[in-house]
Protein backbone atom coordinates (compact mmCIF):
# COMPACT_ATOMS: atom_id res chain seq x y z
CA UNK A 1 0.00 0.00 0.00
CA UNK A 2 1.26 3.35 -1.12
CA UNK A 3 1.60 6.56 1.02
CA UNK A 4 -0.13 9.45 -1.05
CA UNK A 5 0.65 13.07 -0.97
CA UNK A 6 -1.64 15.38 -0.94
CA UNK A 7 -1.73 16.54 -4.49
CA UNK A 8 -2.89 12.78 -5.39
CA UNK A 9 -5.95 12.54 -3.61
CA UNK A 10 -8.41 11.73 -6.90
CA UNK A 11 -5.62 8.45 -7.28
CA UNK A 12 -6.07 7.69 -3.79
CA UNK A 13 -9.89 7.42 -3.61
CA UNK A 14 -9.90 5.45 -7.05
CA UNK A 15 -7.14 2.99 -5.84
CA UNK A 16 -9.59 2.77 -2.28
CA UNK A 17 -12.27 1.55 -4.78
CA UNK A 18 -10.00 -0.83 -6.74
CA UNK A 19 -8.97 -2.40 -3.35
CA UNK A 20 -12.69 -2.64 -1.95
CA UNK A 21 -13.77 -3.82 -5.18
CA UNK A 22 -11.02 -7.32 -5.05
CA UNK A 23 -11.80 -7.44 -1.52
CA UNK A 24 -15.86 -8.02 -2.29
CA UNK A 25 -14.89 -10.19 -5.00
CA UNK A 26 -12.20 -12.45 -2.84
CA UNK A 27 -15.41 -13.06 -0.14
CA UNK A 28 -18.25 -13.59 -2.70
CA UNK A 29 -16.85 -16.12 -5.53
CA UNK A 30 -20.54 -15.05 -7.27
CA UNK A 31 -19.38 -11.38 -7.47
CA UNK A 32 -17.61 -10.76 -11.13
CA UNK A 33 -15.94 -7.39 -10.42
CA UNK A 34 -13.14 -7.42 -13.27
CA UNK A 35 -14.49 -5.42 -15.79
CA UNK A 36 -15.51 -2.36 -13.10
CA UNK A 37 -11.42 -3.02 -11.79
CA UNK A 38 -10.32 -2.58 -15.36
CA UNK A 39 -12.12 0.84 -15.64
CA UNK A 40 -10.89 1.90 -12.55
CA UNK A 41 -7.16 0.80 -13.33
CA UNK A 42 -7.51 2.99 -16.64
CA UNK A 43 -9.04 6.08 -14.71
CA UNK A 44 -6.07 5.28 -12.29
CA UNK A 45 -3.21 5.35 -14.89
CA UNK A 46 -5.20 8.41 -16.70
CA UNK A 47 -4.96 10.55 -13.34
CA UNK A 48 -1.39 9.82 -12.81
CA UNK A 49 -0.28 10.68 -16.23
CA UNK A 50 -2.51 13.87 -15.48
CA UNK A 51 -0.99 14.78 -12.42
CA UNK A 52 2.60 13.89 -12.95
CA UNK A 53 2.70 15.68 -16.52
CA UNK A 54 2.31 18.80 -14.19
CA UNK A 55 4.09 19.32 -11.19
CA UNK A 56 4.99 22.09 -9.38
CA UNK A 57 8.64 22.21 -7.83
CA UNK A 58 6.68 22.22 -4.21
CA UNK A 59 4.91 19.10 -5.66
CA UNK A 60 8.26 17.48 -6.86
CA UNK A 61 9.80 18.41 -3.40
CA UNK A 62 7.34 16.21 -1.41
CA UNK A 63 8.13 13.35 -4.17
CA UNK A 64 11.51 13.57 -3.31
CA UNK A 65 10.68 13.26 0.00
CA UNK A 66 7.87 10.44 0.05
CA UNK A 67 8.39 7.79 2.72
CA UNK A 68 8.52 5.18 0.20
CA UNK A 69 11.25 6.19 -1.98
CA UNK A 70 14.07 4.24 -2.51
CA UNK A 71 17.44 4.94 -0.88
CA UNK A 72 21.17 4.89 -0.59
CA UNK A 73 20.64 0.87 0.46
CA UNK A 74 18.13 0.09 -1.95
CA UNK A 75 20.54 1.42 -4.96
CA UNK A 76 23.66 -0.36 -3.22
CA UNK A 77 21.99 -3.96 -2.78
CA UNK A 78 21.02 -3.82 -6.36
CA UNK A 79 24.15 -2.12 -7.44
CA UNK A 80 27.30 -3.53 -5.98
CA UNK A 81 28.74 -7.08 -4.83
CA UNK A 82 31.50 -7.59 -2.75
CA UNK A 83 30.20 -4.64 -0.71
CA UNK A 84 32.80 -3.71 2.25
CA UNK A 85 31.38 -0.73 4.33
CA UNK A 86 34.37 1.55 6.13
CA UNK A 87 33.44 3.61 9.37
CA UNK A 88 34.73 6.13 11.41
CA UNK A 89 36.74 9.14 10.29
CA UNK A 90 39.78 7.70 12.82
CA UNK A 91 39.36 10.77 14.40
CA UNK A 92 36.40 11.14 16.09
CA UNK A 93 33.56 8.82 15.49
CA UNK A 94 31.10 6.86 13.07
CA UNK A 95 28.74 8.70 11.71
CA UNK A 96 25.91 6.14 10.22
CA UNK A 97 24.33 9.38 7.86
CA UNK A 98 27.37 8.69 5.65
CA UNK A 99 27.37 5.07 4.11
CA UNK A 100 30.94 4.94 2.35
CA UNK A 101 33.60 2.15 1.27
CA UNK A 102 34.61 -0.37 -1.75
CA UNK A 103 32.25 -2.48 -3.83
CA UNK A 104 32.07 -4.12 -7.10
CA UNK A 105 30.11 -2.14 -9.46
CA UNK A 106 28.93 -4.43 -12.89
CA UNK A 107 32.28 -6.22 -12.11
CA UNK A 108 34.44 -3.36 -11.92
CA UNK A 109 36.01 -2.38 -8.34
CA UNK A 110 34.68 1.09 -7.24
CA UNK A 111 34.56 3.44 -4.26
CA UNK A 112 31.10 4.71 -3.07
CA UNK A 113 29.60 7.28 -0.89
CA UNK A 114 26.03 7.28 0.16
CA UNK A 115 23.95 9.29 2.03
CA UNK A 116 20.88 7.40 3.97
CA UNK A 117 17.86 8.55 5.37
CA UNK A 118 16.73 5.19 6.99
CA UNK A 119 13.28 3.38 6.30
CA UNK A 120 11.11 3.47 9.66
CA UNK A 121 11.72 5.40 12.57
CA UNK A 122 14.99 2.88 14.03
CA UNK A 123 16.96 3.00 11.28
CA UNK A 124 15.66 6.93 10.96
CA UNK A 125 17.65 7.41 14.37
CA UNK A 126 20.12 5.55 13.13
CA UNK A 127 20.88 7.25 10.60
CA UNK A 128 20.01 10.72 11.74
CA UNK A 129 17.36 11.34 8.54
CA UNK A 130 20.30 11.49 6.26
CA UNK A 131 22.20 14.38 8.07
CA UNK A 132 25.58 13.80 8.44
CA UNK A 133 27.71 15.36 10.77
CA UNK A 134 31.49 15.84 10.32
CA UNK A 135 32.61 12.46 11.15
CA UNK A 136 30.65 11.61 8.07
CA UNK A 137 32.67 13.83 5.47
CA UNK A 138 35.71 13.23 6.68
CA UNK A 139 34.98 9.18 6.62
CA UNK A 140 34.24 10.33 2.73
CA UNK A 141 37.42 12.35 2.53
CA UNK A 142 39.57 8.81 3.76
CA UNK A 143 37.39 6.46 1.06
CA UNK A 144 38.17 9.22 -1.62
CA UNK A 145 41.48 9.11 -0.55
CA UNK A 146 42.43 5.76 -0.94
CA UNK A 147 40.17 5.46 -4.06
CA UNK A 148 42.35 8.18 -5.68
CA UNK A 149 45.66 6.14 -4.32
CA UNK A 150 44.45 2.76 -5.96
CA UNK A 151 42.57 4.45 -8.59
CA UNK A 152 39.08 3.45 -8.20
CA UNK A 153 36.39 5.23 -9.52
CA UNK A 154 33.99 7.12 -7.26
CA UNK A 155 30.30 6.80 -7.05
CA UNK A 156 28.44 8.93 -4.86
CA UNK A 157 24.34 9.03 -3.83
CA UNK A 158 22.78 12.17 -2.67
CA UNK A 159 19.87 12.00 -0.41
CA UNK A 160 20.08 14.62 2.37
CA UNK A 161 17.81 17.96 3.62
CA UNK A 162 21.33 19.18 4.85
CA UNK A 163 24.24 18.54 7.13
CA UNK A 164 23.63 18.04 10.55
CA UNK A 165 23.41 22.08 12.01
CA UNK A 166 23.65 20.57 15.65
CA UNK A 167 25.80 22.23 18.34
CA UNK A 168 28.09 19.16 18.31
CA UNK A 169 28.25 18.82 15.11
CA UNK A 170 29.33 22.73 14.59
CA UNK A 171 32.12 22.80 17.57
CA UNK A 172 33.64 19.51 15.64
CA UNK A 173 34.09 21.64 12.66
CA UNK A 174 31.12 20.80 10.34
CA UNK A 175 31.75 23.55 8.13
CA UNK A 176 35.50 22.87 8.01
CA UNK A 177 34.69 19.46 6.58
CA UNK A 178 32.37 20.17 4.17
CA UNK A 179 34.92 22.55 2.78
CA UNK A 180 37.58 19.37 2.97
CA UNK A 181 34.91 16.95 1.60
CA UNK A 182 34.09 19.09 -1.33
CA UNK A 183 37.79 20.19 -2.25
CA UNK A 184 38.82 16.16 -2.16
CA UNK A 185 35.69 15.97 -4.53
CA UNK A 186 37.25 18.38 -6.93
CA UNK A 187 41.26 16.92 -6.52
CA UNK A 188 40.00 13.27 -7.46
CA UNK A 189 42.22 12.04 -10.14
CA UNK A 190 39.75 9.69 -11.06
CA UNK A 191 36.54 10.00 -12.38
CA UNK A 192 33.55 10.68 -9.66
CA UNK A 193 30.07 10.23 -10.83
CA UNK A 194 27.35 11.70 -8.19
CA UNK A 195 23.53 11.14 -8.56
CA UNK A 196 20.70 12.83 -6.87
CA UNK A 197 18.63 10.23 -5.88
CA UNK A 198 16.04 12.40 -4.01
CA UNK A 199 16.82 15.54 -2.01
CA UNK A 200 20.53 17.11 -2.14
CA UNK A 201 20.20 20.05 -0.15
CA UNK A 202 23.01 22.53 0.96
CA UNK A 203 26.72 21.54 1.78
CA UNK A 204 25.58 18.70 3.00
CA UNK A 205 24.97 17.60 -0.77
CA UNK A 206 27.52 19.37 -2.48
CA UNK A 207 30.57 18.11 -0.35
CA UNK A 208 30.11 15.03 -1.98
CA UNK A 209 28.61 16.12 -5.14
CA UNK A 210 31.44 17.90 -6.77
CA UNK A 211 31.59 15.28 -9.15
CA UNK A 212 32.86 14.70 -12.97
CA UNK A 213 29.06 13.72 -13.91
CA UNK A 214 26.35 15.06 -11.46
CA UNK A 215 22.75 13.46 -12.54
CA UNK A 216 19.47 13.94 -11.25
CA UNK A 217 16.88 11.37 -10.62
CA UNK A 218 13.32 13.31 -12.56
CA UNK A 219 11.26 14.32 -9.55
CA UNK A 220 14.80 15.33 -7.46
CA UNK A 221 15.79 18.39 -6.07
CA UNK A 222 18.81 20.52 -5.43
CA UNK A 223 19.41 23.43 -3.85
CA UNK A 224 21.55 25.54 -1.52
CA UNK A 225 18.81 25.67 0.98
CA UNK A 226 15.59 23.63 1.34
CA UNK A 227 12.69 25.24 0.39
CA UNK A 228 11.40 25.95 4.39
CA UNK A 229 14.98 27.69 5.37
CA UNK A 230 14.83 29.68 2.01
CA UNK A 231 11.39 31.39 3.41
CA UNK A 232 12.47 31.65 6.62
CA UNK A 233 15.30 33.60 5.77
CA UNK A 234 13.44 35.57 3.28
CA UNK A 235 10.20 35.74 4.70
CA UNK A 236 10.66 34.76 8.17
CA UNK A 237 7.62 32.59 7.40
CA UNK A 238 8.23 28.77 6.66
CA UNK A 239 4.75 27.95 5.71
CA UNK A 240 5.76 29.90 2.47
CA UNK A 241 7.68 27.08 1.54
CA UNK A 242 5.78 26.41 -1.38
CA UNK A 243 6.39 29.81 -3.01
CA UNK A 244 10.47 29.70 -2.35
CA UNK A 245 10.02 26.17 -4.19
CA UNK A 246 8.83 27.72 -7.17
CA UNK A 247 11.58 30.66 -7.10
CA UNK A 248 14.56 28.71 -6.44
CA UNK A 249 14.85 26.44 -9.24
CA UNK A 250 15.16 23.77 -7.45
CA UNK A 251 13.72 20.60 -9.99
CA UNK A 252 16.06 18.77 -12.56
CA UNK A 253 14.93 20.56 -15.44
CA UNK A 254 15.65 23.58 -14.18
CA UNK A 255 18.77 22.47 -13.41
CA UNK A 256 20.02 20.89 -16.07
CA UNK A 257 19.43 24.15 -18.18
CA UNK A 258 21.72 25.94 -16.20
CA UNK A 259 24.02 23.25 -16.09
CA UNK A 260 24.14 22.27 -13.34
CA UNK A 261 23.57 18.74 -13.85
CA UNK A 262 24.19 16.92 -17.00
CA UNK A 263 21.53 14.36 -17.06
CA UNK A 264 17.82 13.87 -16.03
CA UNK A 265 17.05 10.07 -15.44
CA UNK A 266 13.41 9.19 -15.81
CA UNK A 267 11.08 7.85 -13.29
CA UNK A 268 8.09 5.92 -13.84
CA UNK A 269 5.21 7.57 -13.28
CA UNK A 270 4.00 8.22 -9.87
CA UNK A 271 7.57 8.38 -8.70
CA UNK A 272 10.60 6.00 -7.97
CA UNK A 273 8.75 4.63 -5.61
CA UNK A 274 5.91 3.27 -8.02
CA UNK A 275 8.84 1.18 -9.35
CA UNK A 276 12.11 1.12 -7.85
CA UNK A 277 13.82 -1.18 -9.76
CA UNK A 278 13.83 -0.02 -13.14
CA UNK A 279 14.88 3.57 -11.48
CA UNK A 280 17.60 1.69 -9.62
CA UNK A 281 18.23 -0.31 -12.96
CA UNK A 282 18.39 3.03 -15.28
CA UNK A 283 20.71 4.94 -12.54
CA UNK A 284 23.07 2.18 -12.96
CA UNK A 285 23.09 1.97 -16.69
CA UNK A 286 23.66 6.02 -16.79
CA UNK A 287 26.66 5.44 -14.13
CA UNK A 288 28.30 2.44 -16.31
CA UNK A 289 28.01 4.77 -19.30
CA UNK A 290 29.58 7.88 -17.81
CA UNK A 291 32.56 5.77 -16.24
CA UNK A 292 33.39 3.96 -19.28
CA UNK A 293 33.98 7.80 -20.62
CA UNK A 294 36.75 8.26 -18.67
CA UNK A 295 38.26 5.28 -20.10
CA UNK A 296 42.02 6.32 -20.60
CA UNK A 297 41.87 9.48 -19.62
CA UNK A 298 45.37 10.47 -17.62
CA UNK A 299 44.93 11.66 -13.82
CA UNK A 300 45.53 15.30 -14.92
CA UNK A 301 42.74 15.08 -18.04
CA UNK A 302 40.27 13.98 -15.77
CA UNK A 303 41.29 16.65 -12.95
CA UNK A 304 41.11 19.15 -16.09
CA UNK A 305 37.67 18.12 -17.52
CA UNK A 306 35.93 18.55 -13.62
CA UNK A 307 37.41 21.71 -13.62
CA UNK A 308 36.16 23.16 -16.85
CA UNK A 309 32.70 21.57 -16.21
CA UNK A 310 32.31 23.65 -12.65
CA UNK A 311 33.56 26.99 -14.48
CA UNK A 312 31.51 26.47 -17.41
CA UNK A 313 28.44 26.10 -15.14
CA UNK A 314 25.76 29.25 -15.82
CA UNK A 315 27.90 30.77 -18.79
CA UNK A 316 26.00 30.23 -21.18
CA UNK A 317 22.76 31.37 -19.72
Amino acid sequence: MYSYLDFERPISDLEAKIIELKKLASEDESIDTTEEIARLETRVSEAMTEIYQKLNPWQKAQVARHPQRPHFVDYAKRLFTDLTTLAGDRNFGEDAAIQAGFARFRGRPVAFIGEEKGHDTKSRLKHNFGMPRPEGYRKAIRVMELADRFNLPVISLIDTQGAYPGVGAEERGQAEAIARSTQMCLRLGVPMVALVIGEGMSGGAIAIAAASRVYMLEHAIYSVISPEGAASILWRDSTRAKEAATNMRITAQDLKGFGVVDEIIPEPVGGAHRAPDTVIDASGDQIAEALAGFDGMSAEEIRNERRQKFLAIGRNL
